[in-house]
């Protein structure tokens, strides 16, 4: 199975897993999908995550999803690409969107690596607008 948008295939996954109530879910990994999942449990959108490394692959990364303890409802609200195969969105610092007015995430990619929105604003730098998360 060849996978064209492997961001939009991991978030899929995420969302798919959160509907279905599941407490875990795993993703073929990747570089750019592991430091997506470390700034996704930084921000406190996960509980947990596990990189299995393979011999000659890159593995899988297990990732246990968190939900309210009280209403049992997903942490994650909503989640999407910005930026996808067939139209690459790329903004400057200043043209960073704000999910949610600061509440949610952006998450893009610069010359120095996977950062989130503010991060971005902080160092002023520009990049690839990847996904929102809030």
């Amino acid at each position: 199975m060849l996978i064209t948008d492997p961001i939009g295939d991991y978030l899929t996954r995420i969302r798919n897993a959160q509907m279905a109530g599941h407490r875990m879910t795993e993703i073929p990994a990747s570089k750019m999908k592991k430091a997506i999942t470390e700034i996704l449990y930084d921000q406190g959108y996960i509980l947990k995550y596990k990189f299995a490394e393979e011999e000659g692959k890159a593995g899988i990364i297990k990732i246990a999803l968190k939900y309210d303890p009280v209403s049992k409802e997903p942490v994650i609200k909503g989640l999407g690409r910005i930026s996808k195969p067939g139209l690459r969105k790329y903004a400057k610092s200043s043209g960073i969107p704000r999910i949610i007015n600061g509440l949610g995430v952006c998450i893009v990619s610069t010359n120095k690596g996977i950062l989130t929105d503010k991060q971005c604003r902080n160092e002023n730098l520009g990049g690839e607008l990847l996904c929102y998360i809030y």
